[in-house]
């Protein structure tokens, strides 16, 4: 998996590039092929920011966050960034089947 941290009209420092890649490394555990991870971190007045777009076998993944600070918003993103690789790995595993777990039978 590789991760790509930067920042709209912020720096980037060592600290939360760290932190990010930290925090996004537990979605290495969905797939085994490898994926790209584009994370924007911003400020936005008094909320901070964090994106990611998640380009994986061919389709892309959006997920953002607002917190008060920027590790908060951070752990939101890390959040729902695993909840929709693993809805969209569902999503997969049920097309390869045939669809029977969404037909129920």
């Amino acid at each position: 998996m590789r991760i790509e941290t930067y920042g709209q009209q912020l720096e980037v420092t060592p600290a939360l590039r760290d932190y990010v890649e930290s925090k996004l490394a537990r979605l290495a555990r969905h797939f085994d092929q490898p994926f790209d991870v584009r994370t924007q971190l911003s400020l936005e007045r008094t909320d901070h920011c964090a994106e990611a777009n998640v380009n994986i076998a061919g389709r892309a993944l959006h997920a953002d966050a607002k917190a008060e600070n920027m590790y908060a918003a951070i752990d939101l993103l890390a959040d729902k960034l695993d909840r929709l690789l693993v809805k969209h790995k569902e999503k997969v595993i049920d097309s390869h089947r045939g669809g029977e777990a969404a037909r129920g039978g």
